[in-house]
């Protein structure tokens, strides 16, 4: 999409919001804040189910964002195969919560048990899109990803229970967060859409 201004034909940056839901409920909880974030920082986006993304979506995007889900939903784990893409795609691209599992699995880290509810401290020992030092964060998941065995991700947060948090792709800019920053943190989100 491009607008001429004075002459001039000015790209539009395009950010692809991932909605992971299968329940429309869910999507007000989930999905919803993130887009608002968009809408306040007047950047442009689009949304899509996981489901229904195709080749034209990805090659529209500059930047995408997974977003999560409730806890119970976890029909985007048995289709893994929707996200093939995710290696490929050499744009930035944002994971949080169920987006970090995908993107996990999709490297082939191994996904681990351990609920977590609520507002947490959590320590970056390195600038993570705008994030350093102890940071509250809120937590809702029962599942993780145990990245050790994984040598192409760079961790920046990893909780006291030795559960990583955040984490970044070595070659490529793929940022993933267990927790949810459209909840507290919301200006991770801004950073990350403004790189």
């Amino acid at each position: 999409m491009k607008k001429i201004l004075g002459g001039q034909s000015l790209a539009f940056k395009m950010i692809l919001v991932v909605n992971i839901c299968k329940e429309k409920l869910h999507y007000l909880e989930f999905v919803k804040p993130v887009e608002d974030i968009l809408k306040r920082e007047k950047l442009g986006f689009f949304s899509k189910g996981y489901r229904e993304i195709n080749p034209k979506d990805l090659a529209r995007a500059d930047k995408i964002i997974i977003c999560g889900t409730s806890l119970r939903d976890n029909d985007f784990m048995e289709n893994l195969d929707r996200f093939s893409w995710v290696k490929e795609f050499d744009k930035s691209l944002l994971g949080i919560c169920g987006g970090f599992e995908v993107i996990g699995k999709i490297f082939k880290g191994i996904i681990k048990k351990e609920p977590q509810i609520g507002f947490f401290h959590e320590k970056f020992h390195k600038n993570f899109l705008g994030l350093e030092g102890s940071k509250e964060v809120y937590h809702l998941h029962n599942y993780y990803i145990d990245f050790s065995q994984l040598d192409d991700f760079d961790f920046y947060c990893v909780s006291d229970n030795e559960i990583v948090q955040a984490v970044k792709h070595l070659g490529k800019p793929i940022y993933a967060t267990l927790f949810h920053p459209e909840v507290r943190q919301k200006d991770m989100i801004v950073n990350f859409c403004k790189l």
